[in-house]
């Protein structure tokens, strides 16, 4: 699974969603299952914006077929149906630090 970290950079929402969106290309070409997100979830500000702005952007690439699916980090655990069909695709996963966080910082595409 591919990580992209927003939290490391100052990027705008603008800016994050498209290099969401150029991870999410590469990713497929590369014949990753999932790209996780690092966004954060606002408590200093910009990752609330990040999150906003992503749920109605993945909702729209997930219903035009961009993406296949995608959850919030606090379903990113063994016992959540979707995160068990990606764990299902790639074993490797289980080792993701993320993995039994209830992460509200990050969200995970499947793709």
């Amino acid at each position: 699974m591919k990580t992209l970290n927003l939290e490391q950079g100052n990027f705008s929402v603008e800016h994050a969603l498209i290099l969401i969106e150029i991870e999410i290309e590469n990713a497929k070409k590369e014949g990753a299952v999932a790209i996780k997100v690092v966004h954060g979830y606002g408590s200093h500000g910009v990752g609330g914006a990040i999150l906003l702005a992503l749920r109605p952007k993945l909702a729209e690439w997930k219903r035009i077929g961009f993406i296949e699916n995608y959850f919030f980090g606090d379903k990113w655990n063994p016992f959540d149906k979707d995160a068990q069909k990606i764990l299902n695709r790639d074993k490797s996963i289980y080792g993701d630090r993320d993995f039994y966080t209830s992460n509200p910082g990050i969200t995970i595409i499947e793709i």
